[in-house]
């Protein structure tokens, strides 16, 4: 079994409980821009952090998405969110838990690259697919054609391509490893979707976003046998 295959199988439960934290918390919200903002916020001082800190071994430039998560949060909060950002407690407490892998084995961190780039790679896209469709068909949705959506735009490199490069390096890299080290990189692993469970509960404006998106459908809802009786005349 590959390296990455493991980390698959060994994450898969808790991998499955942050799925559904996401479709139950977000499955209408990610329709509304402010929210999908905030989705944005909570990971970018994760993102930002592993590309200061993890060898270009294991996260080369063109994975990098610090510079495309503040071009998307600009669009969405304005020039000046920056001066306002403030990283939240649960963020803080992921920072602090990566700072100490990083002074304990750095290695450690390839579990969070994995996992959180090839979440990007892969819901990411379908999050964003999803965002886009909608989009067209909701008058709530605001945004400008493709802007807002650099993070999940990799205009250089396929998304196949990027996502084999990656699985094939982490595979490398595992072959290396020492049956310790091995089994920290699976509990690093599960780590890192408890910490995103943390950080995604804080998530702002869901149950806002929620009630604009039932209400919108129930409008249409009422069009649709208003027009269905107008036409039966």
């Amino acid at each position: 079994m590959s390296f990455t295959k493991e980390m698959r199988v060994a994450t898969r439960d808790i991998h499955n409980v942050s799925d559904a934290l996401v479709n139950a918390k977000l499955a209408f919200a990610l329709y509304d821009s402010g929210v999908w903002a905030e989705g944005l916020l909570i990971f970018y001082d994760i993102f930002k952090y592993l590309e200061e800190n993890v060898s270009h071994d294991f996260l080369p430039e063109e994975y990098h998405r610090t510079q495309q998560f503040e071009e998307d949060l600009t669009f969405y909060l304005g020039a000046d969110w920056k001066s306002k950002h403030q990283p939240r407690k649960e963020v803080c407490d992921y920072i602090k838990h990566l700072e100490q892998l990083q002074g304990e084995n750095p290695n450690l961190l390839v579990a969070y690259v994995y996992h959180l780039y090839m979440g990007l790679l892969s819901g990411g896209q379908i999050l964003q697919k999803r965002r886009n469709f909608t989009k067209k068909f909701n008058p709530f949705a605001n945004g400008n054609g493709a802007r807002g959506a650099a993070l999940t735009t990799f205009e250089e490199h396929s998304i196949y391509e990027l996502k084999q490069k990656m699985r094939k390096t982490i595979d490398e890299f595992g072959d290396g490893l020492d049956e310790d080290t091995r089994k920290r990189m699976m509990d690093e692993s599960r780590k890192v979707f408890e910490m995103n469970n943390e950080i995604i509960k804080t998530v702002k404006g869901v149950n806002r976003a929620n009630i604009k998106t039932i209400v919108y459908v129930i409008v249409l809802i009422i069009l649709y046998f208003v027009l269905k009786q107008f036409i039966l005349k």
